[in-house]
């Protein structure tokens, strides 16, 4: 008589690896997908740090645009804001016509920059996804023109409008800077990275012309580097004062123009000269705010893309 086979028995369950207790930590720190990294305290502190020194000098304009010029030859001075702020803008108004510098200085950098921003995303698109006979030169002779010194081209430059009774109008100043070689090569990076060829040949198959690739496409990819490039180009153009001062008289300055005439006499006004530092540097605060999520949100789309 032959004996019956044992009956199988279940399948052993296999239990799971031990985790590490270095490693559990870790994943409960945000090392896992989809999970938020935290910092220790010296990330932290490390960024707190660097916020004091980054934000304190825009606060010290504050403190003494609101004190006295007796208040800050003190030693040593106070660091709380006082009660002549009203004044002090006030001392401002009456030196200088700094109501007419503000709306010079925004007509000004708000056509740079609405004329670079555009210009430099077409330029950048077509160096970066178009063919074309000599690409390649007309690439580096633009990014060459960045080894030129600005100073080199101003006397060429004021007798062209010179020649073209220019001097002392506001076009003298926005025409020149309608163009920059650095907006130009990069919107062509950020477009070779953000842009995928096969949205422009669908596009291209769907019948679509090169102006609408651009107007439908382009613009809306490129928006986030467009909002770099026009935060960079709006400060540079409102903080620009060598160009102004030549091609612009004191009956139409622009905010660094007439900032130059602020706390004149014997001893100068320093409280006055920061009381006009403060209305110049809220527009460009203002920018910053409005171009800021846009900044983010590129920034987060890269990072998704990565």
């Amino acid at each position: 008589m032959t004996a019956l086979a044992p009956p199988p028995t279940a399948p052993e369950r296999r239990r799971p690896p031990r985790e590490q207790p270095g490693r559990r930590h870790w994943l409960r720190k945000g090392g896992g997908a989809g999970r938020t990294m935290t910092g220790g305290w010296i990330s932290y502190l490390v960024l707190g740090i660097a916020l004091l020194i980054s934000a304190f000098p825009f606060y010290w304009t504050i403190v003494a645009a609101s004190r006295s010029n007796a208040d800050l030859a003190r030693v040593p001075p106070s660091l709380l804001p006082g009660p002549n702020l009203i004044k002090n803008f006030e001392a401002v108004l009456e030196e200088a016509d700094i109501g007419k510098a503000l709306l010079n200085s925004l007509i000004v950098s708000g056509s740079i920059t609405v004329g670079t921003v555009l210009s430099c995303t077409l330029a950048g698109f077509a160096f970066a996804k178009l063919k074309f006979r000599g690409r390649g030169a007309l690439l580096t002779l633009t990014i060459g023109t960045m080894m030129i010194p600005p100073q080199l081209g101003v006397i060429p430059l004021f007798m062209l409008i010179a020649e073209l009774q220019w001097v002392n109008q506001l076009q003298a100043v926005i025409l020149p800077g309608l163009v920059s070689a650095f907006g130009v090569f990069f919107m062509r990076q950020y477009l070779i990275q953000s842009l995928p060829d096969e949205l422009i040949e669908a596009a291209r198959v769907d019948g679509a012309s090169t102006a609408r690739i651009f107007w439908s496409i382009v613009i809306p990819i490129a928006r986030p580097g467009m909002a770099v490039l026009g935060m960079l180009t709006f400060m540079t153009a409102w903080n620009d004062f060598f160009w102004p001062v030549v091609a612009l008289s004191s009956q139409e300055p622009t905010v660094q123009v007439a900032l130059r005439q602020l706390g004149g006499g014997y001893v100068n006004d320093q409280s006055v000269i920061m009381a006009g530092t403060l209305l110049g540097t809220l527009p460009v605060l203002l920018v910053f705010g409005l171009l800021g999520r846009q900044i983010v949100g590129g920034i987060m789309q890269g990072a998704v893309k990565g």
